[in-house]
């Protein structure tokens, strides 16, 4: 007794889980059996209102347009994405800007910038390590709108060079009305690979890893950072 009240449980759940998903898929099928059916039961001697038939049939076609558009919709997001995730692999080799504040340091000299959107009357470029120390402080030197970019040794203040991980940009920037003002972080490097695991792609850079949205710009490993700024 125990063994078949056990089988019938388990019988009653699926159909149960089944009627669920059923009944959640309603949608432009139903909505025409059910029309459908209406005008079968209808009284022949008092018909429907042919205003109510037509409101319902106009009902019938938004709801199909409706879905349709949905699916049209859905279609091309998709494309679009793998589009995208296609046209990521011609930077490999290239020098991209992005806008990010963390960097990856190997002993070797970086490029950072910053971005100005408005007018500023000072700038100064903080390099803070892991742990959010200031370790070396470079003035901004170009007040202009646009990209711009700075050229980090690798070295502290005193002038040796700090070991390798991950450190950070932080802007101080002044505006033209004295009071501090919005100035975004760049970093540019090489990109030596892209990552199309997750949903949306990545480039891997010396650097690190940033994803393709946040690319301002892509550039020949020849043009110098001098001649992006104005991008």
């Amino acid at each position: 007794m125990t063994s078949v009240s056990g089988v019938t449980n388990t019988d009653t759940a699926a159909t149960t889980k089944t009627t669920t998903t059923k009944t959640s898929a309603l949608g432009q099928e139903q909505f025409l059996t059910l029309l459908v059916a209406q005008m079968q039961h209808q009284d022949p001697l008092n018909p429907s209102d042919p205003t109510e038939f037509t409101a319902q049939l106009a009902q019938y076609s938004q709801l199909e347009q409706l879905f349709n558009l949905n699916d049209s919709m859905k279609l091309l997001a998709v494309a679009q994405n793998n589009s995208e995730r296609l046209s990521s692999l011609s930077l490999i080799g290239q020098e991209v800007v992005v806008e990010e504040s963390e960097f990856s340091f190997h002993a070797s000299p970086v490029q950072i910038g910053y971005k100005i959107d408005g007018a500023i009357s000072d700038a100064s470029v903080s390099i803070q390590n892991a742990f959010g120390q200031t370790v070396a402080v470079l003035q901004a030197d170009d007040l202009s709108a646009g990209n711009h970019f700075l050229t980090w040794d690798g070295k502290d203040s005193s002038g040796s060079t700090l070991s390798s991980g991950t450190y950070s940009i932080v802007i101080n920037a002044t505006g033209a009305d004295g009071y501090s003002a919005a100035v975004s972080p760049l970093v540019r490097s090489e990109v030596t690979g892209i990552d199309l695991s997750g949903r949306e792609a990545k480039i891997v850079t010396v650097l690190g890893e940033y994803t393709v949205s946040s690319i301002h710009g892509a550039y020949n490993k020849s043009q110098s950072a001098a001649e992006s700024s104005a991008g």
